[in-house]
């Protein structure tokens, strides 16, 4: 009996490495991931750097206006200017590693599914470090002379345990919000709400509160359990305003110097139930954008699947963001 010729799916055009398409397979699961487990893509501005340890952000103020006397000279008026340099934090990374026999034991594929939770655990970690900069961002002060801080706001209604009191306190603070960000001459495009889990709910199911119906109106409804905006802010559902370990030298949401540089930034999500921005609020440096590598190991019999990133986050306009609090 003749010996079967397997098709040669790992191999470009039949030859070379058995493997050699795989990790494209692998890269394109986890870069899948990572971009669909982000809640906060497009909240921040991105800058890539080909080599270095930061990226300096120009900072500016605004140009004042005043009446001209007649037949005096007009000499222009000066600008006050700074910058923000954000520094890149050490590599981060999410790994697996699969051991041969295990894998041949098992009764279904576990590749697809570890480079999906790979690439989730990387854009959770990503979105925390998002999120505890623009905290960092309402709790700041001006980075100009004459310039404006940013914004925290405080309503204890908001832990209620009826959705609609809960739900009316925040849409308060949420035009409260908006109006904060309007004072500071802060665009009205792009703004975002990141929200805790219950008060997000809480809107939802509170039909007599905002603009929703038992259907699915314009601004979402109770059968989807979608509320879209409150003050022409678009609201983000997100599980991420739990409590950092601040005090910890190994945990990457704790932002110590060990990292490398100063971000992540010291901000306990656990304080915040909403969190308000737009783009311009905080800034994110990136040196190694996400890769993967996976590589069979002969001597430990398995295959590591690796997926990594090197970025640095820091706070640029801190008047363009505004943390909300229950008590």
């Amino acid at each position: 009996m003749a010996n079967a010729s397997p098709a040669s799916i790992g191999k470009v055009n039949a030859s070379g490495s058995e493997d050699a398409l795989f990790l494209k397979v692998f890269s394109g699961e986890v870069l899948t991931a990572f971009e669909r487990s982000s809640v906060t893509q497009g909240a921040e501005m991105v800058r890539s750097i080909s080599n270095g340890k930061s990226a300096s952000f120009p900072v500016m103020g605004r140009i004042a206006a005043a009446y001209h006397t007649p037949g005096s000279e007009i000499t222009g008026t000066d600008v006050n200017h700074n910058e923000k340099v954000i520094t890149i934090n050490d590599l981060l990374v999410s790994s697996a590693f699969l051991s041969n026999i295990e894998e041949a034991k098992n009764h279904w594929d576990v590749r697809s599914a570890y480079s999906n939770e790979i690439g989730r655990a990387l854009a959770f970690q990503k979105d925390k470090h998002i999120l505890q900069t623009i905290g960092q961002a309402a709790q700041g002060s001006a980075n100009i002379t004459g310039g404006d801080a940013g914004t925290v706001l405080t309503n204890t209604g908001i832990a209620s345990a009826t959705a609609s009191t809960a739900a009316n306190a925040l849409i308060d603070e949420l035009f409260d919000a908006a109006s904060a960000l309007d004072s500071h001459y802060v665009p009205k495009e792009g703004r975002k709400c990141f929200l805790r889990l219950e008060e997000y709910y809480k809107l939802a199911n509170a039909t007599n509160a905002v603009n929703v119906d038992f259907s699915g109106g314009n601004n979402g409804g109770v059968a989807e359990g979608r509320v879209m905006k409150v003050a022409g802010i678009e609201l983000v559902p997100t599980p991420h305003f739990v409590a950092s370990d601040l005090s910890s030298n190994t945990g990457v949401d704790g932002g110590s110097a060990t990292q490398g540089g100063s971000n992540p930034q010291q901000v306990n999500l656990a304080n915040y139930v909403a969190l308000v921005c737009h783009p311009s609020a905080a800034g994110t440096v990136k040196l190694m954008d996400l890769a993967t590598e996976m590589e069979y190991d002969i001597r430990r019999q398995g295959t590591l699947m690796v997926a990594k990133y090197a970025m640095g986050h820091g706070v640029l306009r801190p008047e363009a963001a505004v943390g909300i609090k229950e008590a």
